[in-house]
């Protein structure tokens, strides 16, 4: 008998047995489970098999970590096994929807949004630090390495082209992933959200200086004034425009004879969908998304130390809990007003729970445990913190609770100095590419705080309770 064949039988059992499983899906590392009831999981039993590195329950599913490359083959174990079919991932998520509170169903739903977006945000960020390490002055020398050597220009504007697009053209990636998880075409998503940063408009970062000098271009509909401007950088505009493409695209597919869809439905529902976009939609989502803005950037500036100290601290069991996921929106938000303050702070949480985990290799003597505390650290480092806090940190609890410790000192020690990240990156040890050139002093010592301290006190900690 296989590896994969005992193990896939083996986490049947442990999560309940088949009758327990609604639906189950797997991604690149782990398997998700919809469960009619999780208080049947045995999770000492599932922890204790060879190829389970951890399992965590998180927006009415119950997930599995197995590991690249492994978790497809015990997958298909299972189904043959089980005989309970093949499950999308749009399968389970419905799903385990019916677990879900309002509260959790809206913090699910700006997940659903923002993580297949992730990879090109967090993409143009890394290429945005490079190009800031060539163009930005004071880093290996005086003057920028483009200033000193100018045949390094033209490549460095390149890079900054290739970095800009997913942030010029956001409303674009939004609308396709929003429109996709609210049931409409993604096609018309992206065609939404290009309207919304059309190059005929103003440009929304120029729309202060226009403003104040009283040029702001408006449409004149039959007396209506509307002002002519685009939502670069926006995200509130294009979540609420998409939702109604959405409705508006289902109400009248259902409605509108087959033969004559595609002459009636598109065309009705962008257009639509775009007048209300910029007469209402837009209009106002882009002044609550200014307040939200101007309102954090105020709490901030006057409780720096407190807000530091308590994000740095908490946002660990964000993660835990999934809100992560709503402050995406407003990292985006801060990101392009001029920088966000929020994303290192997060950055220096993923690298604290990674030290934690690192610190378990050494005190740890299962052979297994030990070397899940290794990988899991390293992908802590680079960002990927579950498989430390699930099946390291908050198993043992000692480590979590010195990750948040190191994350809050630090975070508070950040935010006195002023520390602010240009855009959403890598949020590990490369994370300091995404970092403003002269806050990387800074944020360096940061990064030692969240390496050597939870490191020290999760040794600490482990005296402690073996002298219990």
């Amino acid at each position: 008998m296989s590896t994969n064949k005992e193990a896939a039988r083996q986490i049947v059992e442990a999560v309940g047995g088949k009758e327990n499983i609604s639906a189950a899906t797997h991604c690149v590392t782990r398997l998700r489970f919809a469960l009619h009831d999780e208080s049947k999981v045995d999770k000492e039993k599932l922890e204790s098999i060879d190829l389970v590195k951890g399992s965590f329950a998180t927006n009415g599913q119950f997930q599995v970590v197995i590991g690249q490359g492994t978790v497809n083959k015990v997958y298909k174990e299972m189904v043959e096994q089980t005989g309970i079919g093949e499950s999308s991932k749009d399968d389970v998520k419905k799903a385990s929807e019916s677990n879900l509170n309002p509260l959790q169903r809206a913090i699910k739903t700006l997940a659903d949004i923002f993580i297949p977006i992730l990879p090109a945000i967090v993409t143009a960020g890394l290429l945005m630090g490079i190009n800031n390490i060539l163009t930005g002055p004071g880093i290996f020398m005086e003057d920028s390495i483009v200033t000193a050597y100018p045949q390094w220009a033209d490549l460095a504007n390149i890079i900054n082209l290739i970095a800009n697009t997913a942030f010029v053209f956001l409303p674009g990636l939004i609308g396709w992933s929003a429109v996709n998880r609210f049931g409409g075409s993604p096609l018309l998503g992206i065609v939404l959200g290009l309207m919304l940063v059309h190059p005929d408009l103003l440009n929304a970062w120029g729309y202060g200086a226009a403003q104040a000098a009283g040029e702001v271009p408006v449409w004149n509909l039959f007396g209506l004034e509307i002002e002519k401007i685009g939502y670069q950088g926006q995200v509130l505009p294009i979540l609420v425009a998409s939702y109604l493409l959405a409705v508006i695209e289902k109400f009248l597919t259902k409605r509108v004879p087959d033969g004559i869809q595609l002459l009636i439905v598109p065309p009705v529902t962008l257009l639509v969908t775009g007048f209300a976009s910029f007469i209402l939609i837009g209009p106002v989502t882009f002044f609550l998304g200014n307040l939200l803005t101007d309102g954090v950037i105020t709490l901030f500036a006057n409780f720096a130390a407190l807000g530091g100290f308590l994000y740095g601290g908490l946002y660990a069991l964000l993660v835990v809990t999934g809100m992560h996921h709503t402050f995406l929106a407003v990292d985006l938000q801060l990101a392009n007003a001029g920088g966000t303050f929020l994303w290192p702070m997060l950055a220096l949480s993923n690298i604290a729970q990674g030290s934690a985990a690192l610190a378990m290799m050494f005190i740890l003597k299962d052979e297994k445990q030990k070397g899940l505390s290794l990988t899991s650290a390293i992908s802590a480092y680079l960002g990927i913190t579950e498989p430390a806090m699930f099946g390291v940190n908050l198993r043992f609890r000692y480590p979590f609770i010195a990750a948040i410790i190191s994350s809050a000192i630090a975070g508070l020690f950040i935010m006195t100095q002023g520390v602010k990240a240009f855009s959403i990156g890598v949020g590990g040890l490369p994370g300091f590419l995404s970092i403003s050139s002269e806050f990387w002093p800074a944020f360096f010592i940061g990064m030692a705080i969240v390496i050597v301290v939870p490191f020290v006190l999760t040794y600490v900690f482990a005296k402690m309770k073996k002298q219990q």
